[in-house]
């Protein structure tokens, strides 16, 4: 059978020279336990029957707990959180290679290290995909040297231009974005994260998480979930502890941190108050335990362990940051402060756990709002709907 010149140069995947109207690239730096990950697993899965996806992913650090979905399948490059210009280098040329093999309408990129390669290799591919890029947060406060900084700032406002669309995942952090120069307000929407929250909606017999701690129901229990990065400034939330006595601090999470946070906890005399569990896997079982919820960040996205506390009725404590405020009505469905002081986190959490009716009632205004604002029908919904403009 003859064939015409382009299909003979065209290289492994000739067949495909066309892009697949339906097929879609999903890129994520590492599948860690976060938001992220989650969002990337549940529009992979959900979407597959209209826009038949490969995610590809990363591996996660040594401290770092992983995420799966059985209905999945990941295609793993040699993707990094930290810069590693080696492994950097083989992952673009991986990722390329994926792209050049599936000839995808739409590339769409999660986390900044999959969003700055996948974006740049996708911007180089014949034919051309449509490039969607999601700010679950950003990296361009706090996380580097002030030099350093710069330089992402200045990557993040070039690949922008390359990009068709920009997601930020709530309306605080697009507006910090386009202060900080990154995108045009046209590039951008707002779709805020979507989580499957049945298991935290529907009721729970306590007890678990407290007999594990050898704690009985009349003891303050406040939890805390998440990564233990410097971001996180978990150290506001231990010194606010150090401040309330005969409370307890249930730490479900690990990171790159633990060791400093544990001697940190021993300095201050509080080790007796404070433990710390490691990843919990069945979080609905550990929430109905505590009586507040805290997070003490300096900078976040749309923190998935606030909208879990909400659907599970419990009221938070946190700092005004980023999308915090999205999901927190101060003195409705918990507190706001600001962050590094641990004298104002302390206070607002005094306030909480000597008054049950308040705690009572702030978490059922937080479960009632956050169901339909952050279900994962919404966020599958809005995807669908956005994929479908951008390939029709």
């Amino acid at each position: 059978m003859s064939r015409t010149l382009e299909e003979c140069t065209a290289g492994p995947g000739y067949a495909l020279n066309v892009r697949n109207s339906r097929r879609v690239v999903r890129i994520i730096t590492r599948l860690n336990v976060g938001g992220p990950a989650r969002q990337a697993l549940l529009l992979t899965g959900a979407l597959k029957s209209t826009y038949p996806t490969t995610l590809i992913a990363g591996r996660v650090s040594a401290h770092e707990g992983e995420l799966q979905d059985p209905r999945v399948e990941v295609r793993r490059v040699s993707l990094v959180r930290a810069p590693h210009p080696i492994n950097d280098l083989i992952a673009a040329r991986e990722i390329r290679g994926a792209i050049a093999d599936l000839r995808p309408v739409l590339v769409h990129t999660h986390m900044a290290k999959a969003g700055a390669i996948g974006r740049f290799v996708g911007s180089r591919a014949r034919p051309r995909p449509r490039l969607v890029h999601t700010f679950h947060g950003h990296v361009l406060n706090e996380y580097f040297r002030p030099n350093i900084e710069r330089l992402v700032i200045a990557a993040e406002r070039s690949l922008a231009k390359k990009s068709d669309v920009l997601i930020a995942v709530s309306e605080e952090v697009r507006c910090d974005l386009l202060e900080r120069g990154v995108g045009e307000p046209e590039q951008f929407r707002v779709i805020p994260l979507g989580l499957d929250l049945a298991h935290l909606l529907e009721a729970r017999e306590p007890g678990r998480l407290r007999q594990s701690l050898g704690l009985g129901f009349e003891v303050p229990l406040v939890g805390l979930v998440g990564r233990l990065t410097p971001i996180k400034d978990v150290p506001t939330v231990l010194h606010a502890i150090h401040r309330i006595p005969d409370v307890h601090l249930a730490v479900l999470g690990d990171g790159e941190e633990r060791a400093t946070l544990e001697n940190l906890v021993e300095s201050l005399g509080i080790s007796d108050r404070v433990h710390f569990l490691g990843w919990w896997l069945d979080v609905a079982t550990a929430f109905v335990d505590l009586d507040v919820v805290v997070l003490s960040s300096r900078n976040e996205g749309t923190p998935v362990a606030l909208i879990e506390a909400a659907a599970a009725g419990r009221p938070v404590v946190a700092t005004r940051v980023g999308g915090v405020a999205s999901v927190v009505a101060d003195g409705e469905t918990g507190y706001l402060v600001p962050p590094s002081d641990p004298v104002a986190f302390a206070e607002k959490l005094e306030d909480l756990l000597r008054d049950a009716p308040l705690r009572s009632r702030m978490g059922h205004n937080a479960r009632v709002n956050v169901a339909p604002r952050y279900s994962a029908q919404r966020l599958i919904e809005d995807i669908r709907s956005l994929y479908d403009e951008l390939t029709h």
